[in-house]
């Protein structure tokens, strides 16, 4: 059974529960012990420790501590939610690192398949190619936004490691990836090759700068997003806490749990990472506001997506010289969306996938005779 590789919360952590009132965030949660496990079926979140980090761009050979984090975690208040939470325990490291990608892979891929969304903390950010692969088996496409200062591209003779596990998810077969989406990079750590591979794949990357002016902008990018992979080193260490690893610039606290929310708040995001703890106490606390935002966003979904009905939008026709491009307005939220022409017979998989999110920007870019970078990508990636 899948849910085997994962060993009970500690001893600490429930008597560190068992203090709190009952109006603590730790009150609400369904815990995986040495006596019980959560009943699955009446989960709708569930929140796993993973402690590998063998392929850790600096690698110490010293075990992964969650203990601060989930206190941190469960000492906090809810807010007015409905979604059922269950703290599943943590995968062990297995003999190889391969062994532990697997143990992520089956307990996701269970996961995903019965509707709950798990929110992976601790671990090297290589841990997001399993969990991209538990989509392996849910026959469709899969879409990754990663919050990242790099690409993690490198090349293909490395191997898999934190800082090259975006080749082996491009090049592997089954090729599941449809788009991947970078918030959040900063040109001084990206080669030009690697940048220039982006925009050939027809990828979305937002530069730091860009979404620091406008975090708006980096919300349709998470609407059309299954998997968001969070890198902790994409935040400066002056709100981190993190000076093992000395960050200047990244985004700041308040940033990086807005990128959260909009993550939480998507209709379509069914996994969620948070990568590269560095195990300070003072990078926990900044990791459970980021996970609190999270639970928070997916307890306000409006699900919009897919459309079950276009009675609650407003149609917009915007005649272009060389196309004619159609929005569409949420009545309830007010956020917008274009349509795409996909191939049917190219990508059986995105027959239904039909609507892209995007801004109200966009369409008032189109009114002025300028075709959206986003539409345009889309079209040129189901032509390739």
């Amino acid at each position: 059974m899948e849910f085997d590789f994962l060993s009970p919360v500690g001893h600490e952590i429930i008597q560190f529960v068992n203090g709190l009132s009952t109006q603590h965030l730790g009150s609400k949660v369904a815990f995986h012990t040495d006596n019980d496990f959560p009943d699955i079926e009446k989960i709708k979140i569930a929140i796993i420790g993973v402690l590998e980090n063998r392929s850790a761009e600096n690698f110490l050979d010293k075990e992964i501590n969650l203990v601060s984090l989930r206190k941190e975690l469960y000492g906090l208040f809810p807010g007015n939610w409905q979604s059922s939470i269950a703290d599943l325990g943590d995968i062990i490291a297995g003999n190889s690192v391969d062994d532990t990608y697997f143990a992520v892979q089956k307990v996701a891929s269970k996961l995903i398949k019965k509707g709950i969304i798990p929110i992976i903390i601790g671990g090297s950010q290589d841990l997001t190619y399993p969990l991209y692969r538990a989509y392996d088996n849910q026959e469709q496409m899969v879409n990754l936004v990663s919050i990242d200062s790099k690409f993690d591209i490198g090349k293909q003779e490395e191997g898999i490691s934190t800082k090259s596990y975006l080749s082996k998810i491009i090049l592997d077969e089954p090729n599941n990836l449809f788009n991947f989406s970078n918030i959040g990079y900063q040109t001084y750590y990206n080669s030009q090759e690697e940048i220039d591979l982006i925009e050939k794949l027809y990828f979305d990357a937002y530069r730091l700068g860009e979404i620091s002016n406008n975090i708006e902008l980096a919300e349709p990018t998470f609407r059309d997003a299954d998997i968001v992979s969070i890198d902790l080193n994409a935040v400066m260490s002056s709100y981190s806490g993190n000076f093992i690893k000395f960050t200047p610039n990244g985004f700041d606290g308040k940033e990086i749990c807005s990128l959260s929310r909009y993550s939480g708040i998507s209709d379509k995001v069914s996994s969620f990472g948070i990568f590269n703890h560095n195990d300070t106490s003072e990078e926990s606390v900044l990791i459970a506001q980021i996970i609190w935002y999270f639970i928070e966003g997916v307890n306000y979904r409006s699900n919009e997506y897919p459309f079950g009905t276009k009675e609650n939008y407003l149609k917009y026709i915007v005649p272009l010289e060389t196309e004619e491009l159609i929005f569409y307005k949420s009545n309830k939220t007010g956020r917008w969306w274009i349509e795409i022409n996909y191939f049917v017979g190219k990508h059986n998989k995105l027959k239904k996938n039909t609507l892209l999110p995007c801004s109200q920007e966009e369409y008032l870019a189109a009114c002025n005779n300028e075709i959206p970078e986003r539409w345009w990508k889309a079209q040129r990636k189901n032509n390739i």
